[in-house]
């Protein structure tokens, strides 16, 4: 098994003292799209060919969007024009607002990234929107121009997980970031808090506890996903379910939890 692994520019000595980690997705839960959908934009005539569109396979998003990326760079798409595009993707409903309540209560939460998107896309809109210090690790895939000018995308890891895509899998990620921290702080958090959309982003959650609390995003995948689950077995799942359609939705928990002493 291999690991890339983006290290934030905050130390995790710094947020030592920190009760509660709260882990990001990326793709329509950061942002309001996924950032796939902003490269195609910028393909001659704002699409790709059928061709490539049909290439995709299921549980191998990572493998279709490094074609992706190759063919924009043998239509001749420059860095500029794939930074302009990350940098214009808004946010999605309330996300500011968000990370606003968590920079202002930075003693009180750690918070990292897990996202199958790739380190350019996401340091690039962090530091756009001004917020990428807020966040001590970014789990994802590397990515990287070459001298060609060609964005290179490489899988993060190896893993054996069958319900995931073949390039990550997010709760192998947190759990051994958990137990990382954990062994550093000298006590594991008080409470996880994992905010998403995806399906991909049912298995990291399972990890979580009954103290523990995911947000999904409301009427996408990763909550209807979460609902079947309920109702098809009942206490399968353990975490404290929040559906989100505005930051404000997660703020709102969080306020409850940081007043609790």
């Amino acid at each position: 098994m291999f690991w890339f692994i983006v290290a934030g520019m905050a130390s995790p000595a710094v947020h030592s003292a920190s009760r509660f980690l709260m882990l990001f997705d990326f793709d329509e839960t950061m942002i309001a799209e996924s950032s796939d959908d902003a490269m195609i934009r910028i393909a001659p005539g704002q699409s790709i060919p059928d061709w490539l569109k049909n290439s995709f396979r299921p549980g191998r998003y990572n493998e279709h969007s490094q074609r992706i990326l190759a063919y924009l760079a043998q239509q001749g798409v420059k860095e500029g024009a794939i930074r302009e595009a990350i940098e214009g993707i808004p946010p999605a409903p309330g996300l500011l607002a968000l990370l606003g309540f968590l920079r202002s209560h930075q003693q009180d939460f750690e918070c990292a990234v897990l996202s199958d998107a790739n380190t350019y896309f996401i340091e690039t809109w962090l530091r756009k929107v001004g917020t990428r210090q807020l966040f001590s690790e970014i789990f994802t895939n590397p990515a990287s121009f070459n001298k060609d000018g060609r964005l290179v995308l490489l899988p993060f890891h190896a893993h054996e997980c069958t319900q995931c895509p073949e390039n990550m899998c997010k709760q192998v990620i947190l759990r051994d970031y958990l137990a990382r921290r954990a062994s550093e702080r000298g006590k594991p958090f008080q409470k996880v808090f994992y905010i998403g959309d995806g399906a991909n982003d049912i298995c990291p959650t399972l990890a979580l506890g009954q103290k523990d609390t995911a947000f999904p995003r409301r009427d996408f995948p990763m909550h209807r996903i979460i609902q079947d689950m309920k109702t098809a077995q009942p206490g399968i799942y353990k975490p404290t379910v929040v559906p989100w359609a505005h930051g404000e939705d997660v703020i709102n928990c969080l306020k409850k939890v940081v007043e609790e002493r």
